[in-house]
């Protein structure tokens, strides 16, 4: 009768490594976001990809300026917290792609 534990569908596409950079490469005006802290985003990022740390106060107030009419691509370390973003992004109306598995599956 009422179906309590299945989850509402994603409004978003978790990606693996190949397909994610396939289609980044291939979509025009894609953006490349890298949710990680500053640090870690110092530390070795994916070319091209700007930081917006999801954990940062000001993750909110950046995406509210943010062009809705381009997709965005999504990473993390593992993939979690840019699910995680992902989802927030989504809700609020942006195409939206997570990189399932995080930076480590991003193909060399």
């Amino acid at each position: 009768m009422f179906n309590l534990f299945k989850s509402a569908p994603k409004a978003y596409e978790d990606l693996d490594g190949k397909t994610f950079r396939e289609k980044y490469e291939s979509t025009p005006k894609a953006k490349l976001l890298d949710v990680r802290t500053p640090g870690e985003f110092a530390s070795g990022t994916i070319k091209g990809a700007k930081n917006l740390d999801i954990t940062s106060p000001q993750f909110q107030t950046a995406i509210k300026t943010m062009d809705k009419t381009e997709p965005y691509f999504l990473f993390c370390r593992s993939g979690a917290r840019s699910g995680n973003a992902s989802k927030l992004m989504a809700d609020q109306g942006f195409k939206v792609y997570n990189l399932s598995g995080g930076i480590g599956a991003w193909p060399k």
